[in-house]
């Protein structure tokens, strides 16, 4: 039962260690802060989190303590450094992908990021907004998903953007597919 307090939504956003896309993260961080979306900021590194244009900052919690039932959605952020640390080969997060998507959660990729959920196996019959890198677009088709020509996708629960120049669309998408705006 409501006693009459706002409920707040609460978002992980996953970056890789270094060299996410900086402009990624700040951008959708301030359209979730805009509309009172409480974001935790999460990777697999306890040092500071760098940017591949030198923004710094600090996790809030390691992304292996993940629970689903405690997040609203989940965004992974693109970058170099999804390749660099090889994201989409850490078992654990791909589990992570599956608890969310079992739940329906929403989760959101940006760019090569779409690599995680891809080898997540959760995309099967998805329409998924690829990037123009050539291995991203494979792995959606060995795991059954849908390549769209869109550079802005939502389908089933998973919302996938494959051009960073539409940041703003995705975040807008995002907080009303999350009943936020």
């Amino acid at each position: 039962m409501n006693d009459g307090k706002a409920v707040t939504m609460k978002v992980a956003i996953l970056v890789s260690p270094k060299d996410f896309k900086d402009e990624s993260l700040s951008k959708v961080k301030l359209m979730l802060d805009k509309w009172g979306v409480q974001s935790v900021l999460t990777s697999y590194s306890t040092h500071e989190l760098v940017g591949y244009h030198g923004a710094v900052y600090n996790a809030d919690m390691n992304a292996a303590k993940i629970v689903p039932d405690e997040f609203d959605a989940i965004i992974l952020i693109d970058g170099k450094g999804v390749e660099e640390y090889k994201l989409y080969d850490f078992r654990q997060l791909l589990d992570t992908m599956k608890l969310f998507s079992m739940k329906e959660k929403l989760i959101a990729s940006i760019g090569n990021a779409t690599k995680i959920i891809a080898r997540s196996n959760i995309i099967a019959n998805t329409k998924i907004a690829v990037p123009k890198d050539e291995d991203t677009r494979r792995l959606v088709v060995l795991y059954h998903g849908t390549p769209s020509s869109e550079a802005l996708e939502f389908d089933k629960n998973i919302l996938t953007l494959g051009n960073n120049e539409r940041i703003l669309d995705f975040s807008n998408l995002l907080l009303k597919k999350l009943g936020a705006m």
